[in-house]
């Protein structure tokens, strides 16, 4: 007897047992006709019992069953074109494993929509709709995706700390905790330490990992717990990680759109793959867009949430807006040459938002020591990480992706928290 996944079961199963294991999704009772609906991670079968062939025990059995209870059925396979795979199970055997309680937190059917915060607190039946169990597989293809071609083009996959000493790039954004008799953070970013690994030899690292950011947003785009994918490399400028970059993107939604096609139906997704190479605006241009609607933006400002739409508005895709205020980056960004109060770094845009950060990185002990003082920091704090740069740092490069952004933008949702499983903010800590 074959245990199967509801779709699993083919045309060449007719007349064969199957064992099929999940959650009574609903019971449509007919009097002289039952139809179980069993729904797994993959899908829903119709289990049909009609009185006159099914034992009165089985039928009772059924009745009493309330739905999301979990069950175990044993039966044959008969091909039915209405049913929902296009075959019903004719039961020999259902066995009860665990009774749901009533009322249930929320409806798995999605026949009544439940409220985000009702999701959220409920995480664990949420993921039981095809909605939330889309998303959280999509999410799987697109990290696969990501480690796929970051191995293919030679990236080693480390793991840094998220505890530290230190703050990674200043600032009061830090979540402090205690460490045995010292005080110490949770992590910003892996940025310093995947540095090191370029003094290490590595050069060319990835990461897909958590970092925390204690900032009180209370947005549709932000969260303090987040998941960053992040590369460095060594003897590269940042032009050439930006074309890592794009065409990771490019790769991510080529193989979304391929292999999790069921998914994105049933959130009435349609992937358009980017093109690759993306659009690239300089800061000044970026800013004279931004502009027209925000005229008091001066020179060196960030840009806001609505200069960041008025020019995604424009532009109408994926782009790159280069060459940023000096001032404007963090301390490990290098100065162009020629033209030090501009910077080599980047930031990868969605119509909607930022998705990525990146930068050249200072490798010159002298000048990146300068650097950090310059931002109000103390050199000493950063000792650890200066000690490297005395002994053999390669000019590198780097970038951060925010793995729920890309996933959200692609996916065209409303709330970033619809992309992380118990995700953190200022109010949710649990669950």
């Amino acid at each position: 007897m074959k245990r199967l996944y509801t779709t699993d079961i083919r045309d060449a199963d007719e007349g064969e047992e199957v064992a099929l294991r999940g959650w009574v999704h609903e019971i449509r009772d007919l009097g002289g006709i039952l139809f179980l609906l069993l729904r797994d991670r993959e899908g829903i079968a119709q289990i049909t019992l009609v009185k006159k062939k099914t034992s009165e025990e089985l039928m009772n059995t059924v009745r009493g069953l309330s739905r999301e209870s979990v069950i175990w059925v044993k039966g044959k396979v008969k091909q039915e074109d209405k049913a929902p795979m296009g075959y019903e199970v004719i039961p020999q055997d259902i066995v009860v494993l665990n009774i749901a309680e009533s009322p249930l937190p929320l409806d798995p059917t999605e026949k009544v929509r439940a409220d985000l915060d009702t999701r959220l607190d409920a995480r664990f039946m949420d993921t039981r709709t095809r909605r939330g169990m889309a998303i959280f597989r999509i999410r799987h293809h697109m990290l696969q995706a990501t480690r796929e071609f970051l191995s293919e083009e030679g990236f080693i996959e480390i793991t840094t700390p998220k505890i530290v000493a230190s703050a990674t790039e200043g600032g009061t954004a830090l979540f402090p905790l205690s460490y045995f008799d010292k005080e110490a953070f949770l992590n910003q970013s892996p940025q310093l330490f995947k540095q090191l690994m370029m003094a290490g030899g590595f050069e060319k690292v990835f990461e897909i990992g958590p970092i925390f950011r204690a900032e009180e947003h209370d947005t549709r785009r932000h969260l303090n717990e987040a998941t960053s994918i992040d590369i460095e490399q060594s003897f590269v400028d940042h032009n050439d990680v930006m074309e890592v970059l794009e065409r990771l993107v490019s790769h991510v939604y080529e193989r979304v759109a391929q292999d999790a096609q069921r998914w994105l139906d049933v959130l009435g997704v349609k992937l358009t793959v980017p093109e690759v190479p993306f659009q690239r605006l300089t800061y000044d241009e970026a800013l004279d867009i931004a502009s027209k609607v925000e005229p008091e933006l001066c020179w060196g400002d960030d840009l806001t949430t609505q200069s960041e739409k008025t020019i995604g508005a424009e532009v109408g895709e994926h782009y790159f807006i280069v060459d940023w205020p000096t001032d404007a980056k963090p301390y490990y960004a290098m100065p162009h040459e020629h033209k030090p109060e501009i910077s080599k770094s980047f930031d990868l845009m969605h119509p909607r938002m930022e998705l990525a950060s990146g930068t050249q990185r200072i490798h010159q002990h002298a000048l990146l020591k300068e650097r950090i003082a310059s931002k109000g920091l103390e050199p000493e704090s950063f000792e650890f990480y200066l000690r490297a740069f005395r002994y053999g740092m390669p000019p590198h490069a780097g970038w951060g992706l925010g793995a729920e952004r890309l996933l959200m933008t692609m996916l065209e949702l409303d709330n970033i928290r619809e992309c992380v499983l118990f995700p953190r903010d200022r109010r949710r800590l649990s669950p």
